[in-house]
């Protein structure tokens, strides 16, 4: 059974496919749902909430975890790719992840905790790993973000294939400097 949160959110998303996450308001996204725009206030106490719910919702939706690799250099390149991935499941959702993902996210810490202990446990001092961690999802938002600015949404598929081969290329970099800063 769907909630009318749900509905809500739904809609939300919707409209962020629709107009883009700059002409997002709850206005319109009380017209789309033929509500008053305080209607809306029953479900989330501001714009601000309702936008962490969308990243929350995107999150969760694209959370399809299935076996986890072992070795910690597969397993950032999966949370990283997976992370892209979701971003690009909506019209500006790298720009909404980036920016109102609230970091006090429970699902988001403890991804964050086992990105870092796999690396320690390959032999990375705690204090690399959280700046590898750190630095491979900063390289994440900021690829997605100008992806979606540059391509559009969708993006034809010979453009995505090409950002999937320079995505990887980058990502194989940062990698390559995490496994070097050990020897």
């Amino acid at each position: 059974m769907t909630s009318r949160r749900d509905e809500v959110l739904a809609a939300a998303l919707d409209l962020l496919d629709e107009v883009g996450l700059d002409a997002l308001t709850t206005r319109k996204l009380a017209e789309k749902l033929g509500v008053q725009p305080g209607a809306l206030y029953r479900h989330f106490d501001s714009k601000r909430s309702l936008l962490n719910a969308m990243v929350a919702r995107l999150t969760l939706d694209g959370d399809t975890v299935g076996e986890l690799p072992e070795n910690w250099a597969d397993l950032l390149r999966y949370a990283a790719v997976g992370a892209r991935a979701t971003m690009l499941t909506r019209r500006d959702g790298a720009r909404l992840m980036a920016t109102y993902l609230v970091p006090a996210d429970e699902t988001a810490q403890l991804l964050w905790r086992r990105l870092i202990d796999s690396l320690v446990a390959g032999g990375i001092p705690e204090s690399d790993a959280m700046v590898a961690v750190d630095t491979v999802f900063a390289y994440v938002n900021g690829f997605a973000i100008e992806e979606q600015a540059r391509d559009g949404f969708p993006a034809a598929p010979a453009q995505r294939a090409w950002r999937d081969k320079t995505f990887q290329a980058g990502l194989d970099l940062i990698i390559a400097g995490v496994t070097a800063s050990r020897n």
